[in-house]
């Protein structure tokens, strides 16, 4: 009506937008968290996730806590430091890994850090997960490195990832774990649920003794199809087979 002031439509408070999404991001935590243990991915009190709130802050759970039986108040904000800003416990050990990726990737809001049974023993066996052995894998990801061990909680953890992280969305820590990570927290989980698949079909051709990769033209058609269905929202790995041990970080 003529004289009224009218209120637009669908204008959300920033500050009640940003803590709406801040309790959606903790609750899906907690769900992948509990589906993380419940597939046996983690153990105890292994492993790691992490939401990126915003430019400066992050969203990650704390340290000396199952996977399976966290809260949505659990979790702890840290910022670009890692230092804690909120929350009642302690942050991971592992808070630089995720940092590293939050800084080297802007397009990564998730990472999810876990140890799953046959792509751990992967990495503790030396051998990384690069060959093409399944199109759906090399759709999605492209390949699985294997970095050089770090000892975790240390800034050398994070330094044996760097070479690989601009260039992969999911990689094998020798002697350690995986750590995944994408646009969404159920992106960088089912990344992991990925890796661990294509290691259980790995390590089924290891025991019959026998292998039948893709070819090179097959693979080079796969990546074109990935980029064109995934776009700029995955990196271009580097050809299957064809991933070398980068230089040493100094």
């Amino acid at each position: 009506m003529r004289g009224q002031r009218l209120e637009p439509l669908f204008v959300t408070p920033l500050r009640e937008y940003s803590m709406s999404a801040e309790r959606k991001y903790r609750e899906e935590i907690v769900r992948y968290g509990r589906m993380l243990h419940e597939r046996g991915f983690v153990a105890a009190m292994d492993g790691n996730l992490s939401v990126r709130l915003d430019s400066e802050r992050i969203l990650v759970t704390p340290t000396c806590i199952s996977k399976g039986a966290m809260r949505a108040g659990d979790m702890v904000i840290v910022d670009l430091e890692g230092a804690r800003v909120a929350g009642r416990r302690n942050v991971t050990s592992e808070i630089g890994m995720h940092l590293l990726i939050y800084r080297t990737r802007p397009d990564i809001t998730a990472i999810v850090h876990a140890h799953p049974p046959t792509a751990t023993g992967f990495a503790a066996a030396g051998l990384p997960l690069t060959e093409p052995l399944v199109c759906e894998v090399v759709m999605g990801l492209g390949c699985i490195p294997l970095a050089r061990y770090g000892t975790p909680g240390t800034s050398e953890l994070a330094k044996t990832l760097e070479p690989y992280v601009p260039h992969y969305d999911a990689i094998l820590m020798s002697n350690h774990g995986v750590v995944t990570y994408g646009d969404t927290v159920e992106h960088a989980y089912m990344k992991m649920e990925t890796v661990e698949h294509f290691a259980q079909i790995a390590l089924v051709t290891h025991l019959l003794g026998r292998q039948q990769p893709l070819t090179g033209v097959d693979v080079e058609k796969l990546m074109l199809a990935r980029t064109k269905y995934f776009g700029g929202k995955m990196t271009a790995s580097m050809p299957m087979a064809m991933v070398r041990e980068p230089e040493k970080v100094s």
